[in-house]
């Protein structure tokens, strides 16, 4: 079974960054209040932030656009409704759909003004290509 770094690595045109301290990773966590799911926290221990065709994945990273932190923070102001243990996993920037996941792994996609929709059970299930 393919880890998630390796899945990540795998999709057509990856880049990543340089990868955290374990305490910058911590002090993420802290600053959210959250603890992220195990293949998160495995994916920015290794490659601090990630894109790949068409995606660009939140992380630990100074990065204000695609830190996990900032747009969490700016997510949460923008639709209230998220449950405050929710970080965002990415932005799509497509009419302010907003893929969040939860410290059990869950990945949701929310929309302001909308209840959040569980679309996948983890972040590989998410990023996999769907014809696998």
């Amino acid at each position: 079974m393919k880890t998630i770094v390796d899945l990540l690595r795998a999709q057509p045109a990856f880049i990543s960054a340089k990868a955290p301290t374990a305490q910058e990773v911590t002090q993420a966590e802290q600053s959210l209040g959250v603890t992220f799911a195990a293949d998160y926290r495995d994916y920015v221990a290794a490659l601090g932030v990630a894109s790949y065709e068409g995606h660009e994945l939140t992380g630990v990273c100074p990065f204000p656009r695609l830190s996990v932190v900032s747009v969490t923070q700016q997510e949460r102001a923008a639709n209230p409704a998220i449950p405050s243990a929710w970080y965002v996993l990415e932005q799509t920037n497509i009419d302010d759909l907003v893929i969040w996941q939860d410290a059990s792994g869950a990945v949701y996609q929310a929309i302001p003004g909308r209840a959040p929709e569980k679309i996948s059970t983890t972040m590989a299930a998410y990023i996999a290509p769907k014809d696998e």
